[in-house]
């Protein structure tokens, strides 16, 4: 990957020289939130000798909990409010990751912003918010952000190849490896030679998929089955969806986290081309999006959704009383997979 070498410069100076770091990244961090954090975090103690903080606007799920870096401080702004913003007060480098725009991390978005910290964004999602950041990397066409930041960590240290040896290269084979559904989509030929380095480097890439993949509650499985032959919805047109509500997320004992993989298995239909699963919360509901190559999730995401994302994995929200009556998800769902679709 070809990064300019000002760039690559300019942050290492940032780095170097920074006297607290504070790395940050979305709301309801995912795999590749907390991979890509985890790993600049740890390079940034270890390598540089720096002091360095984690700020997330929401604590991770239980399940990907083991990706937090070991000795470096957490603070979630939705346990840790006065913490956090302390943090962020504190900074004088602030580094965003997996994300395009400080508007993402939600409760955290006006410290950020009105933080006089340097700030450095490193992205794959479209339409990054450049204007907020002296230094931007941003590629949409990438498996995730942490394979941006492997490239990133690459070029910074291009003959200390020890780096990746162990916890750094663990955080980022796992976020790119989520991201990717485990090499189902999002895939790039960067990305096969970024994961043969990783493993060569020595991450045990078969421990990690126990952790990912193999170390799920019973009731996540049982919700799974529950949701594909109860809950599923497929359309002559094409498409597929489903709604959990709060009632089946109590039903099942259903924790943060522990839904995810389920809008990709419909795809595993030969005539769906298109699934969108919706999922209850605290006055919205969260809508992820997953599509075939051909059919647009970001588009439908980014109309209907209040969303965006890439072109077959996007995400977003709809707010009842908003979006449409109180109740009426699901024929509002309905009715606009079908006109999208046409």
């Amino acid at each position: 990957m070809n990064l300019e070498k000002e760039k690559i410069r300019s942050l290492k100076a940032l780095l170097e020289t920074a006297r607290e770091v504070v790395v940050a990244a979305h709301t309801h961090p995912d795999g590749d939130a907390l991979g890509s954090t985890a790993a600049l975090c740890l390079y940034v103690k270890e390598q540089l000798g720096r002091p360095v903080t984690c700020i997330l606007p929401d604590t991770p799920p239980e399940n990907l909990d083991f990706l937090r870096a070991p000795s470096v401080p957490y603070f979630f702004y939705d346990k840790e409010p006065g913490q956090a913003l302390t943090a962020i007060q504190k900074a004088d480098l602030i580094v965003l990751l997996d994300c395009n725009a400080f508007s993402r991390t939600e409760g955290l978005q006006k410290a950020l912003e009105d933080s006089p910290a340097a700030k450095v964004l490193i992205d794959h999602h479209l339409n990054p918010d450049s204007g907020s950041f002296g230094l931007v990397f941003s590629t949409p066409e990438i498996s995730s952000a942490s394979e941006l930041l492997y490239w990133v960590l690459k070029a910074l240290e291009p003959e200390n190849a020890r780096i990746f040896s162990g916890a750094v290269g663990t955080s980022l084979l796992a976020g790119m490896t989520t991201d990717t559904n485990n090499f189902a989509n999002s895939v790039y030929p960067s990305t096969f030679r970024m994961a043969s380095e990783l493993i060569a480097a020595g991450a045990d890439r078969d421990a990690l998929l126990d952790k990912l993949y193999r170390s799920y509650r019973e009731n996540r499985v049982r919700l799974m089955g529950y949701m594909q032959s109860e809950g599923l919805h497929i359309l002559e047109e094409g498409a597929a969806y489903m709604i959990l509500t709060r009632e089946i997320q109590e039903r099942f004992g259903l924790r943060d986290g522990e839904s995810e993989g389920l809008v990709n298995v419909p795809l595993s239909i030969g005539k769906v081309r298109l699934s969108v699963l919706l999922k209850e919360d605290a006055g919205h509901f969260r809508v992820s999006v997953r599509s075939k190559k051909g059919t647009s999730a970001q588009n439908l995401a980014q109309r209907f959704f209040h969303g965006g994302g890439h072109e077959n994995a996007a995400g977003g929200k709809l707010f009842p009383g908003q979006d449409f009556a109180p109740g009426k998800a699901d024929e509002y769902l309905r009715q606009t997979l079908k006109d999208y679709l046409r």
